[in-house]
């Protein structure tokens, strides 16, 4: 099977996936620094088991921050799968919200998440600008030229699936 539980893949691959895909593997959001190496997730792998999709969670009381989702293969269904699987996770694990955090400019991630029920149910203004004085590398133009400045939280709730 494909996707598994991202302690079942040696830790060298994950911190190389994320390096290559991120260029560290260390996330700066307002919810916290996360060094996504270290959290839970899950793996989709290819045939011959490399890592063409991976994403990472937390879980906190009632609530599962999804931290990082990324697929080097588009329009497979990668992305979905792996989402699914954190939702499944945490519903069976008495999550009553799933939630993450996006950048403004990041459209794709707005589309994708807006499509499999997530909801707008914050702004946060310049939260961007706090994050580069710990991370500094942090870019100020993002996709499609567009100023990276704010945070948007999105969620989808056990009542809405």
């Amino acid at each position: 099977m494909p996707l598994i539980h991202i302690s079942q893949v040696p830790q060298n691959d994950v911190i190389d996936f994320f390096q290559a895909h991120w260029g560290t593997t260390e996330m700066v959001i307002s919810s916290g620094i996360y060094d996504c190496s270290q959290l839970q997730g899950f793996a989709y792998l290819n045939a011959s088991q490399t890592i063409i999709g991976l994403i990472t969670f937390i879980i906190r009381g009632n609530e599962c921050e999804l931290i990082s989702l990324d697929s080097t293969e588009e329009g497979k269904g990668i992305g979905t799968l792996l989402v699914q699987a954190v939702e499944e996770h945490a519903w069976q694990h008495d999550c009553t919200v799933v939630s993450l955090i996006t950048t403004n400019d990041n459209l794709h991630a707005l589309k994708f998440y807006q499509k499999r029920g997530y909801i707008l149910v914050e702004i946060l203004q310049n939260a961007v600008e706090r994050a580069r004085a710990l991370k500094p590398e942090i870019p100020l133009i993002g996709y499609q030229g567009i100023p990276i400045r704010d945070e948007i939280k999105l969620q989808k709730t056990s009542t809405s699936i």
